[in-house]
């Protein structure tokens, strides 16, 4: 694969490029900045970027923002984030995307040379790899933000039965309540989880989606 680096630590970037190169892969750049990223990108064109989320200037989330940008004006290139650090926020935008041909890996969880090259050619082939704990931390922050944990049970209930597909008379029967009484459940539900008022069907989507997104970090 042609292969762009861009990590501001000197030995790890000169580490990588001897590491890719060892197998077979063509480093185009190894850059240590996002901006000299994003050019980068754009001039050659690569299979995969490697990016650290902490860059230059700030180092703060200089990396995970420009590989966000890379997603969406290079949705050909795929991307692995190698770091130290996991940006929830960024990384929450990565995860809900189009995750074909996207990693996010810890630098200190990568113990095997051979397993980290194997990441590195499945994330290029289109493929997907997200550390345990990237995910883990993702979905916290999700379940500190979404509301779930201030529905009242019935309003839970409500949601659960709504996530199972049925209508608010079909909720009403199983609940042995009236439709109006759903109805009242239901608007309270997506007050509390902030879901915007788009149309019936949207909101309830959304907020179908925020329930199993709750259900799959609880494990339920």
């Amino acid at each position: 694969m042609r292969i762009v680096i861009a990590e501001d630590a000197v030995l790890l970037r000169a580490g990588l490029v001897r590491l890719l190169t060892d197998a077979g892969h063509e480093v185009t750049a190894a850059v240590d900045t996002a901006p000299a990223l994003l050019d980068a990108v754009a001039a050659d064109r690569p299979d995969l970027a490697i990016v650290d989320v902490r860059m230059p200037p700030t180092s703060t989330d200089e990396g995970v923002r420009a590989a966000v940008l890379i997603r969406a004006q290079h949705p050909g290139v795929a991307v692995l984030v190698l770091s130290q650090y996991v940006e929830e926020r960024y990384a929450a935008d990565l995860i809900t995307s189009d995750t074909a041909g996207l990693g996010y890996l810890l630098k200190d969880r990568v113990v095997e040379v051979d397993e980290f090259l194997g990441d590195v050619a499945r994330v290029g082939s289109g493929g997907t790899v997200f550390d345990p704990e990237v995910v883990a931390q993702i979905l916290a922050r999700s379940r500190r933000t979404d509301g779930i944990d201030t529905l009242s049970p019935r309003e839970l209930q409500v949601l659960q039965l709504m996530a199972e597909g049925r209508s608010n008379s079909a909720v009403a029967a199983a609940m042995h309540i009236t439709e109006s009484s759903v109805e009242k459940h239901v608007s309270a539900v997506f007050t509390k989880l902030g879901v915007p008022a788009e149309g019936t069907g949207n909101r309830r989507v959304l907020a179908v989606l925020r329930y199993l997104s709750e259900a799959a970090g609880r494990g339920r």
